[in-house]
């Protein structure tokens, strides 16, 4: 989403023949398996978003404080890092995804540029307009249309308060990247709420991934077992969105969905990972809180593993 020209102008001509639906950004895949299957990501000659992306974030019902605190310095933290100059910074994670630039044609050599990601716009919905379960043809639209007024320099980001269901989500899914209708499909995110909808799946490893799971359950880094699992879905959509936004970009083709980053990667978040174990992470000595990375603020985050380009593996912090 480069700072000169807008989504629709850059991305149109290659999302045509692009259907609704790109499957998930941040689901299981299905017949998937992170821990032993070995993805293989390649270019299907459509775009990635580059330059600036800039994000109108809709806050759809009471998300609360924390949840906005905690996402709006994730997001500063992609290209701010901690004055404390702690390691490993989520700066470095992005710079992951920043490196899948050089896997595109006519890509110079060394170092990839920059992508900034920026929160141009917010908008916050308490009165729960169009209800509590937004459907992806009847309500995504309306929302969109009202956050970005026709915008197309704008990535809708829509994040749900506890209450509210958002198809799609909690079926392996716990953010997406889709896209909306034709004439003009452009890209656009969804963030689920693991408060009451799906915590064992998408709470986790914050809570129990299921009854019997014998693996460590962690404590949320900013203390809002929302906002950090929040954070990690986001992240893992946003990921997929800026290396995939029309769905012909760059991803690994599984046998039952397309797949980006992160979600080749589910469920891994440090060293010794397996299921139900989420890995080796660190551990706040004041608060107990267990991160992999430092951000914007001294804040603390966990991040999801994600295919890093360089090793052609799932990578961590």
């Amino acid at each position: 989403m480069g700072s000169s020209s807008s989504l629709s102008t850059r991305l149109l001509a290659l999302a045509l023949s692009v259907s609704l639906l790109f499957t998930s950004s941040s689901g299981h895949g299905h017949s998937w398996d992170p821990y032993t299957d070995k993805a293989k990501m390649n270019h299907h000659d459509g775009p990635m978003l580059t330059g600036n992306v800039k994000l109108a974030l809709m806050w759809y019902g009471d998300c609360g404080k924390d949840i906005k605190n905690t996402m709006r310095n994730f997001i500063k933290s992609l290209e701010l890092p901690g004055k404390d100059h702690l390691q490993p910074q989520v700066t470095r994670w992005w710079e992951v995804v920043e490196s899948y630039q050089a896997m595109m044609p006519g890509a110079k050599p060394g170092k990839s540029p920059k992508i900034k990601v920026e929160v141009v716009k917010q908008l916050t919905n308490k009165s729960y307009k169009h209800g509590k379960v937004l459907t992806l043809q009847a309500h995504i639209p309306i929302l969109i249309e009202e956050l970005t007024k026709g915008d197309t320099n704008v990535l809708p980001v829509i994040v749900a308060a506890r209450d509210v269901s958002i198809q799609g989500l909690c079926n392996g899914k716990c953010a997406d990247h889709l896209l909306t209708e034709d004439p003009k499909p452009s890209p656009y995110i969804i963030v689920g709420n693991p408060e009451t909808e799906c915590p064992e799946e998408c709470g986790w490893p914050f809570v129990p991934a299921k009854p019997g799971s014998k693996g460590p359950v962690l404590k949320p880094p900013s203390g809002n077992m929302a906002a950090d699992a929040m954070v990690i879905a986001f992240a893992s959509a946003l990921a997929d969105a800026v290396t995939n936004p029309m769905g012909n970009g760059i991803y690994h083709e599984n046998s039952a969905t397309p797949m980006g980053p992160a979600a080749v990667c589910k469920g891994i978040f440090g060293p010794g990972a397996a299921p139900g174990n989420p890995g080796k992470v660190q551990t706040d000595p004041k608060t107990g809180g267990n991160f992999n990375a430092h951000g914007n603020k001294s804040k603390r985050f966990l991040l999801p593993a994600i295919w890093n380009p360089a090793t052609k593996a799932c990578w961590t912090l």
